[in-house]
């Protein structure tokens, strides 16, 4: 499904989505990129998302926390359930559909063939890895606003 060969007007593209522009313009085709497409293209081993989706699941759980406790919350129950509802697979893969995220990724031919991000974890994990990126380009301000503007801790 990536459009491939169009990788920098899809970066720009991108960036305008999540109104935040890279320094390192490497970060966010590694963010877009799946393993099997590295290992398939052989691509160095961390070309890939991978570690950058592990990377942004930690950032987007402290960015939540973070807003749901600026909201006035102080009960560690109550920040646990509201980061619960806030963050999960549905919601986060909704807001990469939204993005039309899909269009973006570097997937391998059997992904692109079964049409893997239809289902499941996949466009999560994406997003993710997007915002790993994010936080590792410009730290965690930038990822915190790119949350907010996605909707995600707009209004906790």
């Amino acid at each position: 499904m990536s459009r491939s060969g169009a990788e920098h007007r899809d970066q720009a593209e991108i960036e305008g989505r999540i109104g935040y522009t890279f320094r390192d313009s490497s970060l966010p085709l590694r963010a877009l990129t799946r393993l099997a497409y590295t290992l398939e293209a052989g691509l160095p081993a961390d070309a890939h998302m991978d570690a950058l989706a592990t990377l942004g699941d930690a950032v987007i759980n402290v960015a939540v926390v973070e807003a749901v406790i600026a909201e006035g919350a102080h009960d560690k129950g109550a920040i646990t359930n509201r980061k619960m509802n806030l963050v999960n697979m549905t919601r986060l893969r909704a807001l990469a559909e939204d993005l039309d995220l899909a269009d973006y990724v570097r997937w391998g031919k059997g992904e692109a063939a079964q049409r893997v991000w239809t289902s499941g974890r996949v466009l999560a994990e994406c997003l993710e890895a997007l915002i790993g990126a994010v936080y590792l380009d410009g730290g965690m301000g930038a990822a915190a606003g790119v949350l907010r503007r996605l909707g995600l801790t707009e209004r906790v």
